[in-house]
């Protein structure tokens, strides 16, 4: 009885560890998680997260070990977390953005990469294909087919006459770029003139809008580390150049930006955890499909709109999340 006891206990502690995480490291598994922001900056991000990976199974510090680091808006500082992270010898890493993916991928072949959000992946080359990732990174895409199209309808409903369109952009970053892109294209589509400003680091923000002047009659800011980091100076020169803009985040909108849409982060990083999991149960994450946005948020700031001389149209604020007053 007792030896019967015996193996089935421990038959049922071993259907609980993955085979290929226990026979690599014979202990439990290290997920590595690197994020362009600060710990105060995603806590609600990280919150979904560990939530969803205890409901998966998965508790931090009793049978999975999950291990932070921050870049706090410094892309050089991907590669040294990257690099700590092998030599931890992690069986999983979560990050998102092209920088953050990117360092990784450079850092390892091996070691499964689950993003929780990036631009195209397809188009940027981290991913063979949605259906089909093909190599040893997996996650959550940034955009769906028509949403470049989406944000460019917003803006002309918010404008009416809209002729020129600002597209501020890092040109430093792959991914964003090629959001871009997207949104030039879908600009042009319906006979918008457009002018793109780079901006590589924060210094050249001033300059950026002071060669502008009055050559647009909006503003469409690509998100990413270095737009998000200088989110308030940003939205503080849109206003003081009466520029209505759209933004990619709610934070942009709270620090008193016009209007943002895009992707809801904390779904995001809560979905990635079920990659983790099927990686950390032994799936290839070759065979992982890629994901799209299931939940996609407006936010609309009031205030800023009267202080524009604008009218939040009623089909819009009939569809936000949340009118901030």
């Amino acid at each position: 009885m007792k030896r019967r006891a015996f193996l089935s206990l421990f038959g049922s502690a071993a259907a609980a560890w993955p085979l290929s995480v226990r026979a690599a490291t014979g202990k439990r598994p290290v997920v590595g998680f690197m994020v362009s922001g600060s710990q105060a900056t995603y806590t609600q991000n990280v919150a979904a997260f560990v939530q969803r990976m205890r409901e998966l199974g998965w508790t931090d510090g009793d049978n999975v070990a999950i291990v932070y680091r921050w870049a706090e808006g410094v892309n050089e500082r991907y590669a040294q977390i990257a690099a700590e992270f092998i030599k931890l010898k992690v069986d999983v890493i979560v990050t998102s953005g092209s920088e953050g993916i990117g360092a990784a991928k450079q850092a390892t072949a091996a070691i499964p990469i689950v993003f929780a959000v990036t631009a195209d992946p397809v188009a940027i080359g981290l991913v063979e294909s949605l259906a089909h990732p093909g190599g040893n990174v997996t996650g959550l895409s940034g955009e769906t087919t028509d949403f470049a199209r989406k944000e460019i309808e917003l803006l002309r409903e918010l404008v009416p006459g809209l002729q020129r369109l600002a597209i501020l952009t890092n040109p430093n970053s792959p991914g964003i770029m090629a959001e871009t892109a997207s949104v030039q294209a879908a600009a042009r589509t319906v006979g918008l003139d457009v002018v793109t400003l780079l901006v590589r680091q924060p210094e050249e923000i001033m300059a950026a809008f002071d060669g502008l002047k009055s050559k647009a009659d909006a503003l469409y800011c690509v998100p990413g580390p270095l737009m998000r980091t200088n989110c308030v100076r940003i939205v503080t020169l849109a206003l003081a150049a009466k520029l209505p803009a759209i933004y990619g985040g709610r934070d942009y909108v709270d620090a008193g930006g016009l209007i943002s849409y895009g992707p809801d982060p904390v779904d995001n990083y809560r979905r990635a955890a079920n990659f983790v999991d099927k990686i950390l149960r032994g799936t290839n994450p070759a065979d992982i499909p890629v994901e799209q946005p299931t939940k996609l948020l407006l936010f609309v700031n009031l205030t800023t709109a009267k202080a524009l001389g604008l009218t939040i149209p009623q089909s819009i604020l009939l569809r936000a999340d949340d009118v901030i007053e």
